[in-house]
């Protein structure tokens, strides 16, 4: 029995690293979305590229570019979509949606949406994606003055997992340096566990 369990870690342990270093790179679809405004397109011209204008930037449909990142489990690929307009049924087309893992839902920190609509809008993204991973980030922190940072922090009823600044790529790459790690930790926990499955199967 020693030898069987020692031939299945070996087993699981080449696996692993096989997948870690596989030349077929693991690739997740990110989809950047929130009210007009808010610094989407900001934030993926900054994350992309390294860029900022202060000219406003209207996306026209959707805008999508890939960018590998490297991460403690291997090398990931996310594609990022840009998506133009308001969350909505009968103004985004749902085909844009198909595919996605992850959702990075953009606030204005000026001026955040009142709760209903947020609560409005991630309801719905919940609803269509049940198991896509929803990121809430609140963008423009450049504009915030300390005092104006604080009251948002307090007054502000929905919590938001990063404060960014597309103009000075605060917490830009961190949010998807971020990600990139929680999806290739997800990819290695599955692999693991189907592993783990089929030995206990092969070995029963």
């Amino acid at each position: 029995m020693a030898f069987i369990s020692d031939l299945t870690h070996k087993t699981e342990d080449s696996f692993l690293e096989s997948i870690t270093h596989s030349t077929t790179m693991i690739s997740k679809k990110i989809i950047l979305t929130g009210s007009f405004g808010v610094g989407k397109t900001s934030l993926f011209n900054q994350f992309m590229y390294s860029e900022f204008s202060d000219k406003y930037l209207t996306t026209i449909g959707v805008k999508v570019n890939s960018k590998i990142i490297h991460t403690s489990e291997g090398d990931i690929t996310l594609y990022v979509w840009d998506i133009a307009g308001e969350i909505s049924q009968d103004k985004i087309p749902m085909s844009y949606f198909l595919g996605a893992a992850g959702i990075v839902y953009v606030l204005d920190a000026t001026r955040p949406n009142n709760e209903v609509n947020v609560s409005a809008d991630l309801h719905f993204l919940k609803r269509i994606l049940p198991q896509c991973k929803i990121t809430i980030v609140a963008n423009k922190k450049d504009l915030l003055t300390p005092e104006a940072l604080a009251r948002l922090s307090s007054e502000t009823p929905i919590e938001w997992d990063y404060l960014t600044s597309a103009k000075t790529g605060e917490n830009v790459e961190i949010l998807f340096t971020d990600l990139a790690e929680y999806f290739m930790e997800q990819a290695v926990v599955s692999v693991s566990g189907v592993r783990y499955r089929e030995s206990a199967l092969l070995f029963h």
